[in-house]
């Protein structure tokens, strides 16, 4: 039976923890994750950017986590914490469940920016 985006999305929001922005920006005080944002480049340059995140969009993620892709990005390790976020959570999880099936074990939607900006995490023009 095909499945849809809210099927794709609850199978997501199941598999892959969600962080509120506090506990997020817990996490990247401690160090030692990866943050990626998820959204268009467009969007980035719209809006700005956490500082710590490195944008990968949605569509790009899967070559630049894949080790044996000639567009991998050495940030991604499978043994690194990953969190994810996008502009409001619903690519982030989806991005999450992406890198689980991946083999990528440490992986947490965190979110949508704008959130997370309001929380306090700093932010920077893109």
């Amino acid at each position: 039976m095909a499945r849809n985006v809210k099927d794709l999305l609850a199978e997501a929001n199941a598999s892959v923890p969600k962080l509120s922005p506090e506990e997020a920006a817990k996490r990247m005080r401690a160090g030692d994750v990866l943050v990626v944002d998820v959204r268009d480049p467009t969007e980035v340059q719209q809006s700005g950017k956490l500082k710590v995140a490195v944008n990968v969009s949605r569509g790009m993620l899967e070559f630049r986590a894949d080790p044996e892709s000639q567009y991998h990005n050495p940030a991604f390790q499978k043994d690194k914490t990953i969190l994810l976020h996008c502009a409001s959570g619903g690519r982030s999880a989806l991005a999450g469940k992406t890198l689980q099936d991946m083999g990528y074990t440490a992986v947490f939607n965190i979110g949508g920016f704008k959130d997370l900006a309001e929380a306090g995490i700093d932010t920077e023009p893109a």
